[in-house]
């Protein structure tokens, strides 16, 4: 069997992400949103085909999943005629360029802060814990959540390129997308170090793997 303990759940989970969301974004004529199921559904299908050999933990495939949810639901609810994404979830600041906090914003937060987690499960198999230097590793995964943000920002790019009338926004969206990735992993390796006292893993190199 392909699934490891408490995966069945998680999968029947995405499962029925694409199969509610899929169709929703074809009737809408929601091609933004197809492309953006689209990814999902290759990186859903890339995890499931690799679930034997990498190291993700539920704890990270679940909070896959909850970004999977929140970025859809961003896309599709709407409030008072408003899109979820372009709500003010606390209006602390609103200006022509500062508008702190939106929902896109904690989305983009909560969304690479599980990336960075899933990087770091990625990495753990080539760690060796008893010589490890945390601060390099730290800064590390930071930038790595943030790489991964920078291709999010590629996908919206293309989206804008190649589909009419995306809800993307222009540069001072796209600066605090990239501002708050940063957030995002920032605490994604503060959980990371705070959890490094569990870290037991042997080292295993990537030839032996």
């Amino acid at each position: 069997m392909f699934l490891k303990r408490g995966q069945l759940q998680i999968l029947i989970a995405n499962i029925l992400l694409i199969l509610i969301f899929l169709p929703l974004a074809i009737k809408k004529e929601n091609y933004e949103f197809v492309m953006y199921i689209g990814v999902i559904i290759i990186f859903f299908a890339l995890i499931v085909a690799t679930n034997k050999r990498n190291n993700l933990g539920n704890f990270v495939l679940w909070g896959l999943t909850g970004w999977a949810l929140i970025h859809m639901c961003g896309g599709f609810v709407y409030i008072n005629g408003a899109r979820l994404y372009e709500i003010m979830v606390l209006n602390i600041i609103k200006t022509e360029s500062i508008y702190l906090f939106r929902y896109d914003q904690l989305v983009h937060m909560y969304g690479f802060g599980v990336a960075t987690l899933i990087g770091y499960d990625v990495l753990k198999p080539y760690l060796n814990f008893n010589k490890i230097n945390w601060k390099v590793l730290s800064a590390l995964l930071v930038l790595i959540g943030m790489g991964l943000g920078a291709l999010n920002e590629v996908i919206e790019f293309l989206a804008v390129v190649t589909v009419p009338q995306t809800g993307v926004g222009g540069f001072y969206n796209t600066a605090w997308d990239l501002t708050f990735n940063m957030v995002g992993a920032i605490i994604a390796v503060i959980i990371v170090n705070l959890r490094k006292s569990k870290c037991q893993e042997p080292y295993t190199k990537a030839s032996g793997m």
